[in-house]
């Protein structure tokens, strides 16, 4: 399943935000109607007759004025009291006393997720479902906005200032998330997924991901490991279990199992990967990876490698 509906909340906090929703809409829609039909009944009663004489002036109605000044009152008093309540079940702490579970950072124009076993990704989140996380929103350079419709509220990635959110999907399935907040050239490029799935599944998944990664003993693959490291790849980019321990670009350590690349701006197959190694700026304009100038056969060879990296 791939959700991306706004209409479709699928977390205990984005259906308390629904439901405020509704409910102002509701209020507000008894409102116009009211106002309207009033509006509507006084044109149509006292409308101007032929010879009829100018009407009476009446100035000033002491009931109407308490009538439409205490109902609005109430009213705004009543959205207030359930905006609180919905704040309070929605809003994880400013300053939460337990250690996130998840710590997502915004970089132009990509997501990373690091999980408390140290397993990293990028552009795919996975929780299990049915579980509540804390996540720690941070932003590498601008601000940022993280946002899954169906399963929790926008939060602003703030550069040196981490945000807080729960996250949490009531079954399991695939679900779109994007940067809410323009943030450069790529900005609407720069979406993920989250992937709910069951809870044996979802430990599965962070054991494989926390594993390093399976050197190649030899052919193209070992020669795109040695490549990899004399061209500084790893200066920007991490693989565990190897020497590349960079940080401004995707974690690669399990590339080659994720489903797209790019944040979500193609998916992810070797002639994709090719075409990142090769010429990155083709694959999304504006992006910070620079070109290494690879020769055709070592590019080949980089790929093979990156392949390996499941």
């Amino acid at each position: 399943m791939f959700s991306a509906s706004l209409l479709n909340p699928q977390s205990p906090q984005t259906v308390a935000i629904s439901a405020l929703f509704t409910n102002v809409l509701v209020v507000a829609l008894i409102v116009f109607l009211t106002v309207a039909g009033l509006v509507v009944y006084n044109i149509v009663r006292y409308r101007a007759k032929p010879g009829a004489r100018e009407p009476q002036q009446r100035f000033g109605s002491k009931p109407l004025e308490v009538l439409w000044t205490v109902v609005p009152l109430l009213i705004v008093a009543v959205l207030f009291v359930t905006t609180v309540r919905t704040m309070a079940a929605v809003d994880a702490p400013r300053q939460p006393d337990q250690a996130p579970d998840l710590i997502v950072t915004g970089h132009q124009w990509w997501w990373e997720a690091h999980y408390s076993n140290g397993a990293a990704t990028a552009g795919e989140i996975h929780i299990p479902a049915g579980r509540r996380l804390l996540v720690q929103i941070d932003s590498a350079d601008v601000i940022h906005d993280f946002w899954v419709p169906q399963l929790a509220r926008k939060m602003d990635a703030v550069p040196g200032l981490s945000g807080y959110i729960w996250l949490q999907a009531n079954t399991p399935g695939i679900y779109q998330g994007s940067c809410a907040e323009f943030c450069g050239a790529q900005h609407a490029w720069m979406r993920f997924v989250v992937v709910a799935e069951p809870e044996a599944d979802f430990s599965a998944w962070m054991n494989r991901q926390s594993e390093p990664a399976q050197a190649p003993a030899e052919g193209a693959a070992a020669d795109g490991a040695r490549l990899f490291q004399t061209k500084q790849c790893g200066d920007c980019h991490a693989i565990l279990g190897t020497a590349a321990l960079g940080r401004n670009g995707p974690d690669l350590t399990h590339v080659a199992s994720r489903k797209s690349l790019g944040s979500g701006i193609d998916t992810n197959d070797p002639a994709t990967l090719a075409r990142w190694i090769g010429d990155p700026q083709s694959a999304k304009p504006g992006n910070h990876m620079p070109d290494s100038h690879l020769t055709s056969p070592e590019a080949q060879a980089v790929l093979a490698y990156l392949e390996t990296l499941k």
